[in-house]
């Protein structure tokens, strides 16, 4: 049975999602972190929000582990690298909280364009001093939106009905999707530069951090305002705080910090910057929305295969999971085969797909190949997570290459391997859209099922050489369970791949060795 832990509070009707899948669901709160390894190795998934911190330490020491869930976009508190080398599917719940934090972004501007809480608070004292408080209004201003995604999509919809014009700097997003929308796509710097507001919608990276620092705040219109409801340390917080002391912008308005909670922090001594505590995702049905959208997600993959909102994965549905798993299964035993063939040190690994399933997301299939290439080379642990990181830190070079047209067969996986010795080819297809077959490596035709055991052979086209072959293989009782020929020309080089039903020990493979018209042996395990 499928054991998940739930490690911070989620809404009901999320938990309720992975126990009516038949999951045994175990909701443990507030663990601290020696309490958290000592039970983590339990569980197959973990269903978290922010109160949990898994770190790396706390990653390796959960064998079983294979998913972890946030409920939530932010993964801060979660080591996605470890989980990633490790093998951890990492999911999120991206769409659950959009709306939400969408308003909150909104009701920020507001508030801070209108001295809403500084207003607030001073009623509150007794005291009536209208003329004190005279804000602007949002109708006609500049809005410039630093991250086109959806929150971001969200803000400038609202943005344009309350008739303010939207500017937009997002690298990633198509022109004329956001030309649609009505907003004017510009760089970073006229965006500082003209907008009278400005709201941040992106995540923390290493591109990203320190974003707006001391030479934006110094470009902004004196009267500009800065809204961040998107991750703390995109915006400078002392470069902040300089800015709104100093008058260099009217204001700012914040939802989330560097360090939180932010106590220490001099933000918290002006009063031209509206603060709320982390709020951006806290509504009723924020919270009851990520539940179920991270409860889907686990659901799905352990009943379904389907991998969806994964930030260290390839996204792929059921359906397309169907239509490529044959071939899934092909690219991980062609990386298995040819990776016990080459010599020499991996340089560059290509991996070319032909026909119909060139218009799918190959990087699932290379994965698998990957997969298998590694698992006979390096006795780290390597799967379908970790594969491409993997290579990576091994500087070896891929190169995927998808063409629709087809070439001797109506869809095929080809693996060119370059090492530092020598370069290898090996070709693969599906018969019946189900039945694997290599059918070329390197120059030679073939046509042959990959199996537990496989012997391939370079040998002279002599006469004799096959029997030689199978009276050697039959004197030790080693079963040839098929074969497949092939070769350029009568008398040269040619090609043997045997299917075996038994393994090759090295006393037989030097026997077979010693007949002058073998080139060279390879005992293949899959």
């Amino acid at each position: 049975m499928v054991k998940i832990l739930v490690s911070d509070k989620l809404a009901e009707e999320g938990v309720s999602i992975l126990k009516e899948a038949g999951f045994q669901v175990d909701c443990k709160y507030k663990l601290n972190s020696e309490e958290l390894k000592g039970i983590v190795g339990q569980y197959q998934g973990i269903a978290l929000r922010s109160g949990t911190n898994l770190t790396a330490e706390i990653i390796e020491s959960a064998p079983n582990l294979k998913v972890i869930g946030r409920a939530g976009v932010g993964l801060d508190n979660v080591d996605v690298k470890a989980a990633t080398k490790k093998g951890v599917i990492v999911m999120n719940a991206p769409g659950g909280n959009t709306i939400s934090t969408c308003e909150h972004a909104f009701a920020l501007m507001l508030a801070v364009a209108r001295n809403v809480p500084f207003a607030h608070r001073s009623l509150k004292n007794k005291e009536w001093e209208r003329s004190k408080f005279k804000g602007v209004e949002l109708y006609s201003k500049v809005l410039g939106v630093v991250g086109l995604g959806r929150i971001g999509k969200e803000m400038a919809k609202r943005a344009i009905a309350f008739g303010m014009k939207v500017i937009a700097y997002d690298p990633f997003v198509p022109q004329d999707l956001v030309e649609r929308l009505g907003i004017s796509v510009v760089d970073l710097e006229k965006i500082i530069k003209e907008a009278d507001f400005i709201t941040i919608h992106t995540p923390l990276t290493e591109e990203t951090k320190n974003l707006i620092s001391h030479k934006e705040f110094s470009l902004m219109k004196p009267k500009a305002f800065i809204i961040n409801c998107a991750r703390g340390g995109i915006v400078d917080e002392e470069a902040l705080y300089s800015a709104c002391k100093e008058k260099k912008i009217a204001g700012a308005a914040l939802d989330v910090f560097l360090k939180e909670p932010p106590s220490n922090s001099k933000l918290l001594e002006l009063d031209n910057i509206v603060l709320t505590p982390h709020l951006g995702a806290s509504t009723e049905e924020a919270q009851v929305q990520v539940a179920v959208e991270i409860a889907h997600c686990i659901k799905d993959y352990f009943l379904d295969n389907s991998i969806r909102n994964a930030v260290n994965y390839f996204p792929i549905d059921p359906e397309t999971h169907k239509v490529l798993e044959p071939y899934f299964n092909l690219s991980e035993k062609m990386g298995k085969f040819i990776s016990q063939l080459i010599q020499g040190g991996t340089r560059k690994i290509q991996i070319s797909y032909f026909g119909e399933i060139s218009s799918y997301n190959v990087d699932f299939l290379s994965s698998a190949f990957l997969k298998g290439f590694l698992s006979h080379q390096i006795e780290e642990k390597v799967n379908y997570i970790n594969a491409f990181s993997i290579v990576k830190t091994r500087s070896i070079a891929v190169e995927q290459i998808k063409k629709r047209e087809e070439e001797e067969y109506v869809n095929s996986i080809r693996a060119k391997v370059v090492t530092d010795k020598e370069e290898r080819v090996l070709e693969g297809t599906l018969f019946a859209n189900k039945d694997a077959r290599f059918v070329k490596l390197d120059d030679f035709y073939t046509e042959v099922y990959p199996s537990e055991y496989m012997l391939v052979i370079n040998n002279w086209d002599k006469p004799g050489t096959i029997g030689f072959l199978g009276t050697t293989l039959g004197k030790h009782d080693i079963n040839i369970a098929g074969m497949s020929l092939g070769r350029r020309a009568p008398q040269d080089i040619a090609l043997t791949i045997l299917n075996l039903d038994n393994p090759l020990g090295e006393k037989v493979a030097k026997e077979i060795r010693s007949n002058k018209n073998i080139v060279a042996l390879k005992f293949i395990k899959l």
